[in-house]
């Protein structure tokens, strides 16, 4: 059946939002991935269609219920990685989405309001996730994003495999700098190398920008990238 995403939100309407344009959405309509969207409203217990309550200790905003949103959770099967969407997860970053493209599929629950109670997060095996540090009205735009970055990876759904292993984070480095017709554009000229048609060469000078610019920009990918590079000249000489 290839990768599925099933979304529990309280939002179904977001969905499928950016992810019904251009690559994805293509993808999507071509069957090399799949969605389903649950909204949580469904699984209420009321005549309402209330899913939150106030926090328990008191403080501001709603809680998502833990009955309610088990109830939509377990309507699911098979069972798949279980995400939760929020600030206070792991980053989630290039190696994550390239696991996650390599499982069947992801079961994401969107956090809204202040969240959702604790207790069904660790009843259900959630793990949580933040696109960064820093918080949104809800978990809808995170998944989105999150979801891109595992599709494009997905076979298939890019034409140019080679693409995948130049672009930013595919070594643990930055991208290089990309240039395109014309060739000076604003007294800016393409640097020479790129049109020598020498193809080592260029290689060469993509790398040394990628190298520099992670070094510049990245100093936590860069740390990292020397700790490999050093783990790795060790293994050789043993």
């Amino acid at each position: 059946m290839g990768f599925q995403a099933r979304i529990l939100t309280v939002l179904p309407d977001m969905f499928p939002g950016v992810l019904a344009q251009s690559v994805p959405g293509r993808a999507l309509n071509q069957g090399l991935w799949h969605m389903q969207v649950v909204d949580i409203r469904e699984f209420s217990r009321d005549k309402h269609r209330s899913v939150d309550d106030t926090p328990s200790g008191g403080g501001p905003g709603m809680v998502l219920r833990p009955d309610v949103v088990a109830d939509a959770l377990d309507s699911l099967r098979p069972p798949r990685r279980r995400v939760y969407v929020g600030p206070r997860g792991k980053r989630f970053d290039q190696a994550m989405a390239r696991q996650w493209a390599e499982e069947d599929g992801v079961d994401i629950l969107c956090g809204r309001f202040e969240g959702v109670d604790e207790r069904v997060l660790e009843a259900r095996g959630f793990e949580e996730v933040s696109l960064g540090d820093f918080v949104l009205f809800g978990g809808e735009v995170a998944a989105q994003a999150m979801l891109e970055a595992v599709v494009r990876l997905l076979p298939g759904v890019l034409g140019a495999a080679g693409s995948l292993e130049e672009e930013s984070f595919a070594d643990g480095l930055l991208e290089h700098p990309q240039y395109t017709r014309p060739a000076i554009w604003e007294g800016r000229e393409i640097p020479d190398i790129l049109g020598s048609g020498h193809h080592g060469r260029i290689a060469t000078w993509r790398k040394e920008r990628s190298l520099r610019l992670t070094k510049e920009r990245r100093p936590d990918l860069w740390k990292s990238y020397v700790a490999r590079q050093a783990a790795g000249s060790e293994g050789e000489e043993k």
